[in-house]
């Protein structure tokens, strides 16, 4: 079973209801027709920078003149 398929039996027995993958889907297709829809595979990432955990400022250049780079996201609290 390909990744695709893997993700997709897994969005498929989460059992949302209708009214939530509705909303999630409009946020998806928002977020495409802006243009803003990420990186591609292999696509460089652009300068920037964010506060860390202890809201030290980071830029990504500095890290990466360090070696490779993993970015996490964390939406919501803790």
């Amino acid at each position: 079973m390909s990744l695709k398929e893997k993700l997709a039996q897994f969005d498929a027995s989460r059992n949302r209801p209708p009214e939530v993958v509705a909303v999630i889907r409009r946020g998806i297709a928002q977020v495409r027709e802006s243009g803003a829809a990420g990186l591609r595979i292999g696509e460089p990432a652009p300068d920037f920078e964010l506060p860390n955990q202890r809201g030290e400022t980071v830029r990504l250049s500095d890290r990466l003149s360090r070696g490779p780079v993993v970015l996490s996201f964390y939406r919501g609290v803790w």
